[in-house]
């Protein structure tokens, strides 16, 4: 078994090559986009979700088939068309450039694989099986979805605020260290939970950090 290094990686304005234009090609473009990658898709047609994308400037597409030298250039390489011979033929050229590449028909022949992600605001989990199965790690997925619930956006935002403006005042770091512990020991999350909890304006921030100076 593979053992994988876990890494989030910030793809923002990154060239990001993906060849095909099939419903997989779509599932990989959709999250490549959401993290404000400039893809590049090579494919000689395109779902009609991929090129309502294409239409709207959000991504480029080259309408042909893929060819040699493609994949020059990219921050990271996805062969994800319908063809396993094809995807080979990337893998092969990526391997030989020295980039990372997701090689959707036979994950062994890439160099990295892509998750199951749940996301709330700031908060990303990701849920990966090694190549077990992609329907499995959707499933455990949808069960941290239901632990992990719609109420850790706000909290992360939250607890966000708080620490950025403690970290902002100029306090020793015994008294920054012990104000960021007291931040953790807080019962928001549960407020939120409940609908209890009421919005921190920045004078009720100042005032929780006031108090907790004088302790």
């Amino acid at each position: 078994m593979v053992r994988y290094l876990p890494i989030m990686l910030d793809v923002q304005d990154q060239r990001v090559v993906v060849i095909g234009g099939g419903a997989v090609a779509e599932r990989k473009v959709g999250a490549l986009v959401e993290a404000g990658a400039a893809v590049v898709l090579v494919s000689p047609s395109l779902t009609e979700a991929l090129a309502a994308l294409a239409e709207a400037g959000r991504l480029s597409w080259i309408s042909r088939p893929y060819a040699p030298g493609d994949i020059r250039g990219a921050f990271l390489v996805y062969a994800a068309s319908n063809e396993a011979a094809v995807n080979e033929a990337v893998a092969q050229e990526a391997r030989s450039l020295g980039l990372p590449v997701n090689v959707a028909s036979r994950s062994e022949a890439g160099s990295f694989i892509t998750p199951g992600v749940l996301r709330r605001g700031r908060l990303t989990v990701a849920v990966s099986t090694s190549g077990a199965g992609p329907s499995a790690a959707a499933r455990i997925t949808e069960q941290l979805a239901e632990i992990l619930g719609e109420e850790y956006e706000p909290y992360l935002d939250w607890l966000h605020d708080l620490r950025t403006e403690i970290k902002r005042r100029e306090l020793p770091p015994e008294l920054r260290r012990s104000l960021l512990r007291r931040v953790g020991n807080l019962d928001v999350l549960n407020e939120m939970r409940r609908g209890t909890f009421i919005e921190w304006s920045a004078d009720d921030i100042d005032n929780w950090i006031t108090r907790n100076l004088e302790m």
